[in-house]
């Protein structure tokens, strides 16, 4: 039986709003809650863990119940606990004791290995993100030593929170049987910062103050446009000369014609387009390719409109709504293409086009899931969220693309080609060794792989590699059906041009 929350998980995902759970507005002395995320270490990113999963103690103030607002939150393993400080707004808070750890031969071993591998903490108040490190290393005496006071400046703007920073202090060293007191304080202090201008801080507002930055992107988007004009003018140049020659043999009389040869590209016009051998696939890759462009520019719009790097969870929650919503795009362009190309089995195909993305991905995902259950972490999905994103694909990626494949087979299923098609197929010569795929697709991704690899220096361990490799996976294979249905549709409307201007007999 699905639980509520996991109701309210997916009910959330179709009406995410702008603000969180909290109204981002308080009341003097009114209660402001500190929620501790995930710990892991900081060569490794995506190796988080539970905030408590080390043997930290909680404050003394009553728990607070809490759960995922969105299902981007879940996917992305935000795991919020309640620290148990008690924190009031404008109230300064002393040094204050509120737990006391003694260690053991475990806890010990815990810390010891948390601070050797540099590991780190993330915290929210009022949805601020806050970073911490858990200890130091004494290199020279060959001691380990933890950080035990959290030092808060919280700086608020009329009834609004809109600066967190933290200090950490007074570190203790790590021995047996040592008893460790955590401590905390809080100071308020009144800010200038507007509220809706508080996540600057966390950007990087300098980085194109640097004239190399501008230069870099100038410098690219030149070389783009110079390769773009000077591939256009090679074609253009050719086109004209073709067209000058095959409008001389239209001069010709029957009997002259019939005697010569037809030749250059004017030559394949009976095969160029004739369907692909798997044509059920390459609709549903097209298909495919035009619903990621779609969800793309959505994406990459609200996020400069909607600025959605304030919310957490709230890229992907959009993301993946959107992706669901312009489902019809798969489906109508797919589904069209698949018609024309003279397909039978259309509900087959719609059936691939709607499922074959979305089970990669969460193949992929679930693959990936089981190593974090492996190994305890907090990027570990819940079973609920597996089967809120297969209810999602079911109920509403299926039927939506099932419309827009009715609306492409009807309203855009008839071949349109601008000559025939022969019965039977030209023979295809022999490529050269190097111009075979199995030689093409190693070599064109060289350098992008490169790039990609350069990233794993000082990344270290299965889960890390793993989590690393698998997700840029599905990028590069995104990104290889976006590229591949912009390079169709460009290539589709050049041939047709080029056929419909020129005389086919």
């Amino acid at each position: 039986m699905i639980s509520w929350r996991t109701l309210l998980v997916v009910f959330n995902l179709f009406f995410v709003a702008v603000g969180d759970e909290h109204t981002h507005t308080y009341k003097d002395l009114e209660e402001v809650v500190l929620w501790m995320n995930t710990v892991g270490p900081y060569h490794n990113r995506q190796e988080t863990y539970s905030y408590f999963s080390l043997p930290f103690c909680v404050g003394p103030k009553e728990k607070i119940s809490h759960y995922h607002e969105t299902l981007g939150e879940a996917l992305q393993g935000v795991e919020l606990e309640f620290s148990g400080l008690d924190i009031d707004f404008k109230t300064d808070v002393a040094k204050t004791v509120y737990c006391e750890v003694e260690l053991d031969e475990v806890r010990l071993k815990t810390f010891v290995y948390a601070v050797k591998n540099h590991y780190w903490y993330q915290m929210y108040i009022d949805d601020l993100p806050i970073w911490g490190i858990v200890g130091e290393i004494d290199e020279a005496n060959d001691a380990y030593y933890i950080w035990t006071h959290k030092k808060f400046d919280l700086g608020y703007n009329s009834n609004q929170i809109v600066d967190v920073n933290l200090t950490s202090e007074s570190r203790q060293k790590l021995e047996l049987g040592a008893k460790i007191k955590f401590t905390y304080e809080v100071n308020w202090k009144k800010s200038g910062v507007k509220f809706e201008d508080r996540f600057d801080k966390y950007l990087d507002p300098n980085f194109f103050q640097h004239r190399i930055h501008w230069f870099s992107i100038f410098n690219s988007f030149m070389m783009v446009i110079f390769l773009v004009g000077l591939v256009s003018m090679i074609l253009m140049r050719t086109l004209r000369k073709d067209y000058a020659r095959y409008s001389k043999d239209e001069e010709m009389d029957d009997m002259e014609r019939d005697l010569g040869d037809e030749y250059g590209w004017k030559q394949v016009h009976g095969d160029v387009f004739r369907p692909p051998s798997h044509p059920m696939l390459f609709s549903a890759l097209v298909g495919s390719g035009y619903q990621m462009l779609t969800v793309t520019f959505l994406v990459i719009l609200l996020a400069i409109v909607g600025e959605l790097y304030t919310e957490r969870g709230s890229m992907v929650s959009i993301a993946i709504f959107i992706y669901a919503a312009t489902s019809p795009v798969n489906g109508y362009f797919g589904g069209s293409l698949y018609a024309r190309m003279g397909g039978k089995v259309w509900i087959r195909q719609m059936m691939m086009s709607a499922f074959m993305l979305p089970a990669l991905v969460c193949g992929t995902a679930f693959f990936i899931n089981f190593i974090a259950i492996y190994y305890h972490a907090s990027r570990a999905i819940a079973f609920t969220i597996m089967l809120a994103v297969i209810c999602i694909c079911t109920f509403v990626i299926l039927p939506l693309t099932l419309v827009g494949t009715v609306l492409g087979r009807n309203l855009a299923g008839q071949p349109n080609y601008p000559c025939r098609i022969n019965a039977v197929p030209r023979p295809i010569p022999e490529k050269k060794w190097f111009m075979e795929p199995l030689v093409i697709i190693p070599l064109g991704g060289i350098l992008p792989f490169g790039s990609i690899f350069i990233e794993i220096f000082r990344m270290y361990g299965f889960f890390q590699t793993s989590f690393y490799f698998g997700y840029m996976a599905l990028f590069s294979v995104t990104l290889g059906i976006m590229c591949g249905t912009i390079g169709y549709v460009g290539t589709s409307k050049f041939v047709r041009k080029i056929y419909s201007t020129v005389k086919i007999d």
